[in-house]
């Protein structure tokens, strides 16, 4: 269960479930069992697809205009000339409006369908390892814009950087395609065992890191 405004991460080892559970979440996947709700109301596929815009880690077969501001439009038809030219200027891209968007970096690519997040309108928005490609300090960045211009909505952070999970409000432990703990950073560290040695293998072992 997740509370309406909460900036929650998934994480766990590769192969767990992780993209799985986000494609399940959006509508992209039938579930084999269960049931996703929202406000207790069960959703349907097409519903979901509606509540949730997604952002995923390989984000070339999401783009399809011949420019980046035509990227931006597909998301947000009805937005003002003057809000995307902020997104794009706040994601500092909007020197490449006019550049055909696979024609950029992956990291700006990532930060694109970032800023088409930023211009939908949605309840529920998914980050499926969307920052992979971007360094941490552009990464801290992006998440400080993200948390003000998306404040107040429901942000499920899928990730395999503890430093991208552990200043979450929640944080899900995924393992062999099931959840296996959830708390806030310290309580993982002190009582997950998946946990811990996620963090330890990216901290060189260190867990007072």
């Amino acid at each position: 269960s997740v509370r309406p405004g909460e900036v929650v991460a998934v994480t766990g080892p590769n192969g767990v479930g992780k993209t799985t559970l986000s494609r399940c979440l959006c509508g992209l996947l039938r579930e084999q069992a269960g049931t996703v709700r929202l406000h207790g109301r069960p959703l349907g596929r097409k519903e979901r697809q509606r509540a949730a815009f997604c952002v995923m880690q390989d984000v070339n077969h999401q783009l399809f205009s011949d420019s980046v501001w035509g990227e931006c439009r597909i998301s947000a038809p009805d937005a003002p000339d003057e809000k995307i030219a902020e997104v794009l200027d706040r994601l500092q891209l909007l020197s490449f409006r006019e550049r055909h968007p696979m024609a950029l970096s992956g990291g700006q690519k990532q930060r694109l369908s970032i800023a088409r997040a930023l211009l939908k309108n949605a309840p529920i928005y998914i980050f499926d390892d969307s920052f992979s490609a971007l360094d941490f300090l552009t990464e801290a960045k992006l998440r400080a814009t993200l948390n003000r211009n998306l404040a107040g909505k429901t942000q499920l952070i899928i990730t395999q950087r503890v430093t991208s999970a552990m200043h979450c409000d929640v944080i899900f432990v995924m393992d062999g395609g099931a959840l296996v703990d959830s708390g806030t950073h310290a309580q993982l560290l002190e009582r997950c065992g998946v946990y811990r040695e996620i963090y330890a293998s990216q901290t060189g072992g260190n867990l007072n890191a």
